[in-house]
């Protein structure tokens, strides 16, 4: 239902939309109007009726699931600034305006504030073969920790009638896997930018076709950020702790989680490599007293960053030559 502060086009509106299946519910701040329309087609071109007769600073909505990625095409397809953020940050923001209760409309009136008083990044949605290469990989990440725990149970069972059910499951699940690594293959081959990024980044050291998989289809800002930016957005950006006199211990925080895991694979593969002056670096960490863990971080952060210049300027790896 329209709220009654609705006001006319010339008032500079932020719009916050809480997603979900069936429903958009969406508020406009600082006019505090609310209301709702289906998350389908006709809705979609409801909504953008309904902001066209305002001046729109930008639309705000969270990550997640898969529901808001037609509207994120729509909204920008129309023109409109639009920012998806996670679902964290909202929350946090939420606590912060002392909003305890939580309903759809709620949960849309705070991302409007916050749209309005953060002034969060718009971004261009993913492309099609993007979106595409992304469910394939986290389809693969499923199925692969669905075939580790099934092989833990199996190798745990005494009955052999028991172990016999769960190799056919074991088997039927590999697979599935191959079929979705020939799938994501085929969706890489299909797009020349995707391709292109992907041999790049499997000509680096450690990184191979699942991580570069998961890299292109993941974080599609690699080549458009500062080095720091990329840093953060992976989540290996050591993040200071500090209050008056004390220093506090400097740790990762926040960051697309399963990049990170990607990039903490190939950074024990890089480091293992002789080849790779990743190794190097390592040592000379794990030399001066740096813990494993802290060490391995600081590749993974090496990768992020060298994976985003190459990119930028669209370039093989090379080993470095003496």
């Amino acid at each position: 239902m329209q709220g009654k502060n609705e006001q006319s086009a010339d008032h500079t509106v932020a719009v916050g939309i809480d997603v979900s299946k069936n429903w958009l519910d969406v508020a406009l701040w600082p006019i505090n109007t609310s209301f709702r329309v289906a998350n389908n087609k006709k809705g979609h071109k409801a909504l953008i009726g309904r902001l066209a007769g305002f001046d729109v600073s930008c639309v705000v909505m969270e990550a997640t699931g898969k529901y808001y990625r037609n509207l994120h095409v729509a909204l920008y397809a129309a023109g409109l600034r639009v920012a998806v953020i996670n679902p964290y940050r909202s929350r946090k923001f939420s606590d912060v305006l002392g909003r305890l209760a939580k309903t759809d409309k709620v949960d849309a009136m705070v991302l409007a504030q916050y749209g309005a008083m953060v002034g969060p990044t718009g971004q261009a949605p993913a492309s099609q073969a993007v979106s595409d290469l992304a469910e394939a990989v986290s389809a693969r990440t499923a199925a692969v920790a669905q075939k580790t725990a099934l092989t833990n149970r199996r190798g745990a069972t005494l009955s052999r009638e028991l172990k016999r059910e769960l190799g056919c499951q074991v088997r039927s699940l590999e697979h599935h896997i191959e079929r979705l690594d020939k799938l994501i293959a085929r969706i890489i081959a299909s797009d020349a930018g995707l391709a292109r990024r992907y041999e790049i980044l499997t000509s680096m050291p450690g990184v191979g076709p699942i991580a570069a998989a998961g890299l292109v289809g993941g974080l599609s800002e690699l080549g458009s950020c500062t080095d720091k930016q990329i840093a953060a957005l992976v989540g290996v950006a050591p993040m200071n702790w500090d209050s008056g006199q004390m220093r506090g211990h400097r740790a990762i925080k926040g960051g697309r989680a399963p990049i990170r895991r990607l990039l903490y694979m190939a950074a024990l593969t890089s480091v293992r490599c002789n080849y790779s002056e990743l190794k190097g670096f390592y040592e000379r960490l794990r030399a001066r007293g740096k813990p494993t863990k802290v060490a391995l971080v600081a590749v993974m952060r090496k990768l992020a960053i060298l994976a985003n210049t190459l990119i930028a300027e669209d370039r093989h790896w090379r080993p470095k030559t003496a």
